[in-house]
């Protein structure tokens, strides 16, 4: 069994439990903007990343830590972290994170984006692509993760689930290549 497979299925109990606080609250919206605030700090900070799974670091020091870093959250999210803490379930906190945000995303009719760029896109640019992936999908609402590859050479590679469309440069000179190759 893989180590992501293993984190997908200690992190989807606990996202769903969150999910079940967050719903009894009313507060998923505001737990999935926490989360997201949350898992952006730790994608730019290894350190943090670091420290959480350090098995040497005693719970008490982590738990302030995430108190710290959470001073903007909801009490009631940051009292999850601490709870997986307790649990010594936090070297998975990213996984149970991302797990919650799919879960969002399918309670609000969401889809996730993932965009690949040649270059920086601008907002109108961001907004055309989201009203194209909205027609594309039929979804409510269309969350970007862009990245830049300048291998690219133009254009975009947009990823929907299992769905991919790829409107690069270097995606349209390989089937003309390959349109040339078959003539």
């Amino acid at each position: 069994m893989s180590s992501s497979t293993i984190a997908s299925e200690i992190a989807e109990p606990y996202a769903q439990a969150l999910m079940t606080l967050a719903k009894a609250q009313s507060l998923t919206d505001r737990f999935g903007q926490d989360a997201a605030a949350l898992l952006e700090l730790m994608s730019s900070a290894d350190d943090l990343q670091q420290f959480l799974a350090n098995p040497l670091m005693g719970p008490e020091p982590k738990k302030g830590v995430l108190q710290q870093v959470g001073s903007e959250f909801h009490p009631l999210f940051v009292n999850f972290l601490k709870l997986l803490v307790d649990k010594g379930r936090v070297i998975f906190l990213a996984a149970v994170l991302a797990a919650y945000q799919s879960l969002l995303r399918e309670l609000n009719n969401a889809v996730l984006a993932e965009v690949t760029a040649a270059v920086a896109l601008s907002d109108d640019q961001q907004t055309s692509l989201r009203n194209q992936v909205v027609a594309m999908t039929g979804a409510n609402q269309v969350d970007l993760s862009i990245t830049v590859d300048a291998e690219l050479l133009g254009g975009v590679i947009i990823q929907v689930g299992s769905q991919i469309v790829d409107a690069s440069l270097r995606g349209q000179l390989r089937r003309l290549g390959m349109q040339l190759a078959a003539a």
